[in-house]
This record gives C-alpha cells, sequence and structure tokens, in this order.
C-alpha cells in the first residue's frame, strides 16, 4: 500500500506532462521529424544515462542484488512468453495487419516511454535496475517475436531472417550497452570513484527521461482519432487482455512461485508487474508504419490503452499488495 498513492500521483503527473506535446501538434509548432528527434534523444541517451545513474547511485553490492536481478530477468522472459503464446492464440478472425499488431502490442508493453520513469520515481534505484533487466528482455523480443509478427514469413527486412541481425540490434541497443556497463560498474565497485561531474552530468540527463517520453506520447496522440474505434469488438479483447487478464496472470504466477520458494523479492515482483501492466508499447506504431500492418488502426489502440493504464496499473499494484 506504501506505493499506491505515489503510483496514482506519478501517472497523473506522466498524463499531464502530454498535454505539451498536445499542444505543440495542435498548434502545429512541431512536426513529425521533431517527435522523432525527441524519441532518439529518450532512447539513445537520457534512458542509457539514468540506467547508468541508477548503477553508480546504488549504495548496496552487486551480491546483494545479483540473485533478484537474475530472478527478473527470468521473470520478464516468462511473463513476455506467456503474453505471446496467448496472442498467438488469438486475433485469428481480424484483418491481415490488424492481426499481426493485436498479437505485437498485447506482448508488448510500454516499458520504456512510460514504465521507467514511474520505476524510477516510485521505487528508486534498486528497481531502476531491474526496470534495465527487464528492458533487456523486452528488446530480445521486440527484434525477434516482434519483427515475426509484423512480417509473418514475408521476404522483407533483414531482421526475420538472420540471427545475426537480431544479435547486433539487441548487443548494440544503447540500453542494453548500458545495462552491461552498468552490471560491470556495480560489480567492480568503481562506482564509488565516478567524478562528481560526470555524475551530476548523467543525473541532469536521466531528468530528461519522464517529459520528453510523455511529450512523445502526447505529440502521436494528438494527431489520432478515435471515430469508429469502439465499433471494433477486437478492442475489447485487446484491452482485456493487455489490462486485467494478462498483467493479473503474471501476478498469480508471481505468487505461485512465492509458495515454492521461488520469491525474488517485493521490489523485484513490483517492477515485473508494473511493467507487464504498462500500456501497449508505442513502438507498435512505429512498427506498424515500417510493415505496413494498418498504423492507423493501432495508433488508435495504443491510445486508449494508454488512457486506460491510468485506471488499470493503480488497480493491478494494489492486487499486487493485497496478494504478494
Amino acid at each position: 500500500m506504501d506505493i499506491l498513492l505515489p503510483l496514482i500521483t506519478n501517472v497523473v503527473i506522466l498524463f499531464l506532462m502530454m498535454i505539451p506535446g498536445v499542444i505543440l501538434k495542435k498548434c502545429r509548432l512541431a512536426g513529425d521529424d521533431f517527435g522523432k528527434g525527441l524519441s532518439n534523444l529518450v532512447l539513445y541517451i537520457a534512458q542509457p544515462a539514468l540506467f547508468l545513474h541508477a548503477y553508480i547511485a546504488f549504495e548496496g553490492s552487486f551480491a546483494s542484488i545479483w540473485k533478484n536481478a537474475l530472478g527478473v530477468f527470468v521473470l520478464s522472459v516468462f511473463a513476455h512468453t506467456l503474453f505471446a503464446v496467448v496472442a498467438i492464440c488469438l486475433f485469428r478472425g481480424a484483418e491481415d495487419g490488424r492481426r499481426r499488431m493485436l498479437r505485437f502490442a498485447t506482448v508488448f508493453s510500454n516499458s520504456a516511454f512510460m514504465g521507467i520513469p514511474l520505476v524510477s520515481a516510485i521505487l528508486g534505484t534498486e528497481a531502476t535496475i531491474y526496470a534495465s533487466i527487464y528492458n533487456i528482455t523486452f528488446n530480445l523480443f521486440v527484434w525477434s517475436l516482434g519483427v515475426h509478427f509484423c512480417t509473418e514469413g514475408k521476404e522483407d527486412g533483414k531482421e526475420g531472417k538472420k540471427i545475426s541481425a537480431l544479435l547486433v540490434r539487441v548487443l548494440c541497443h544503447p540500453v542494453n550497452i548500458a545495462s552491461a556497463v552498468g552490471i560491470l560498474i556495480l560489480a567492480s565497485g568503481i562506482g564509488r570513484h565516478v567524478p562528481a561531474l560526470l555524475f551530476s552530468s548523467l543525473e541532469m540527463l536521466k531528468n530528461l527521461v519522464a517529459p520528453l517520453s510523455m511529450v512523445v506520447i502526447g505529440l502521436r496522440m494528438a494527431s489520432i482519432s478515435l471515430r469508429g474505434a469502439f465499433s471494433d469488438r477486437y478492442l475489447y479483447l485487446f484491452l482485456s487482455l493487455r489490462h486485467i487478464i494478462l498483467p493479473t496472470l503474471v501476478l498469480l504466477s508471481l505468487w505461485l512461485f512465492g509458495l515454492m520458494g521461488l520469491s525474488f523479492g517485493q521490489t523485484a515482483n513490483t517492477v515485473v508487474v508494473l511493467l507487464a501492466a504498462t500500456p501497449a508499447a508505442t513502438s507498435a506504431t512505429m512498427f506498424a508504419e515500417r510493415y505496413g500492418c494498418d498504423p492507423v488502426y493501432i495508433s488508435r489502440t495504443v491510445m486508449i490503452s494508454t488512457l486506460l493504464s491510468v485506471v488499470s496499473m493503480p488497480l493491478l499494484v494494489l492486487l499486487l499488495n493485497l496478494i504478494l
């Protein structure tokens, strides 16, 4: 219950941060390239800085958290696999492009743009380290299974055909590089020797993650129309899966694991549930545009999912506190 009020407060704050993005787009003060530039700044600079800062600022030792970190990795693989199995079995009657993107959005949450700022704000440095581990799994799945969903065996896109391309993308992703460097820093104990100027620079960069992430989401939401969206029967199935059924299954699985003596601590459990319960990934729109999978449709779906998360995420965390 200790994090419920901070979670609600920070979710509301994040939604308020979308407003500048909406204003910029509606007033024609920002084009598509502006949003893409902000996304690159967040993904390639601010988020890696956030993770590096967390590893350096963490006052404990690597020995004290490595089991929990490994547990988060295992749990994140389990969550993504569970979501994928369910998604593959459903949406068979939907149109081709919509079916592919509904499966994509069911599996992949907005753990990067929405989850990471929340975890950092309400749970602190240890939880941010766990979030970095969770996002390694996200990147691994999104550039393999995510591309497969979008292409379904089609010949376009080398990522769908070459394992080497997948490995390069995952290993060279700035967030994964930052996580690997952070683990080395924590394991070697050199974090305490990092110059104050560098640490302060990382701290200033990490503070960009939350506002810029939400401005990007606001920019995208401002150009989306909800006309006709609620007449789609698959929308309700997707929202039920993404916001209620699948996160609850993860939560119940953590409870069962705990009964079997496989608990990895409340902080790790909360991170996994919170990131799994975030709305559909905004990257779904970019993948849809790249592979020709009805980007207008999935943009509306992501928007509705994002709006619904202001209610669903606090409810899931409340349930977590009652069960675990």
